[in-house]
């Protein structure tokens, strides 16, 4: 009965998303609106950290055989199955279903959200996991691996705090909701590309003071880092540059909340990071715009923070090791 009901609520929204899709706004309450029939409106994501790590380690553990499941392909499953009431992961089960699970995702009631599942995730997770070149000290190796090649977004050996702070109210400018995470830190904390990408955005922002956007060689991902350090916010960073997983872009401060530039407005020093989704090219500036909740992501991506040292030359932090990928968009 529960399951029916869920089901009613999913089609609910879904019905809700086709009719409104182009009226919703910044100031929402986080909803899951699967499909509209242009592009995917709104992506919930809420998988626990288990999940992913559960679903990473059979992605590898499968790689290179006739039964490899992506590790979005077991996530997929996993949401589908259970209507997206996906917070109450029980440990192992994934790993229990195993190589089943492409014979099992068959066999679902719903098709058309285990569909959308897949299309979320995968815009997600899919350029997260994959074959990757490692540079250690400048350097890149000659052989490939696989597995997780995105890292945390503050390097390693600085402390930092968080919650969960996406939808959160903001009242600079205007009345809005908060569309990323706070990782709470020390001015001067380098900060880390999460992926390789290519710089979209560099510069001045009123609400978000210094800041670096990143797009994804695929192009469905663009990663925002705001309120950089005053003075002294970048590594080396300029639009068109291309720039590896790991490496250090940039530093903590508390820039932004003001029309004149390089002030420091923020009470607390912090990195706004914010991850948006792009299934649709308009949805890059227009107003159904996707970003993500990261509170459970950057739990995730801490099994991989970037070790830096200072460079006595350039007075930089550099990353000792960094991973080189290049893909070409779909």
């Amino acid at each position: 009965m529960k399951k029916i009901l869920v089901y009613i609520a999913v089609i609910g929204i879904i019905t809700l998303a086709l009719l409104f899709g182009e009226e919703m706004k910044e100031n929402y309450s986080p909803v899951s609106v699967p499909i509209s029939s242009d592009h995917i409106k709104w992506v919930e994501f809420s998988l626990p950290k288990s999940a992913m790590d559960d679903a990473l380690a059979l992605d590898v553990s499968t790689y290179e055989t006739e039964e490899h499941i992506p590790m979005y392909v077991s996530l997929a499953y996993y949401a589908a199955k259970n209507y997206g009431e996906v917070k109450n992961y029980k440990k192992g089960t994934i790993t229990k279903l195993g190589k089943s699970i492409p014979d099992l995702a068959k066999k679902l009631e719903n098709q058309k959200l285990y569909s959308y599942y897949l299309e979320a995730y995968g815009a997600i997770l899919s350029g997260m996991v994959g074959e990757y070149t490692k540079i250690e000290n400048n350097v890149e190796s000659g052989s490939k691996s696989y597995g997780l090649r995105a890292f945390s977004p503050i390097a390693a050996g600085y402390y930092y705090r968080d919650y969960d702070d996406f939808g959160a109210s903001r009242s600079y400018g205007y009345k809005r909701s908060h569309l990323g995470h706070d990782l709470i830190g020390s001015v001067g904390t380098p900060i880390i590309a999460i992926e390789s990408g290519i710089v979209e955005a560099v510069g001045w922002n009123m609400y978000g003071g210094w800041r670096i956007g990143i797009r994804s060689f695929d192009g469905k991902r663009y990663y925002y880092y705001a309120h950089l350090q005053k003075d002294h916010p970048y590594n080396d960073i300029y639009e068109g540059k291309i720039v590896n997983a790991g490496e250090v872009i940039g530093y903590m401060g508390m820039t932004g909340y003001s029309q004149k530039e390089n002030t420091n407005n923020i009470d607390i020093p912090h990195l706004h990071v914010g991850l948006q989704l792009i299934f649709d090219e308009e949805q890059k500036e227009g107003t159904n715009q996707i970003w993500i909740d990261l509170y459970s992501l950057t739990k995730f991506l801490y099994k991989n923070r970037s070790e830096v040292a200072l460079k006595t030359e350039s007075k930089e932090y550099e990353a000792k090791l960094s991973f080189s990928y290049v893909e070409t968009p779909d």
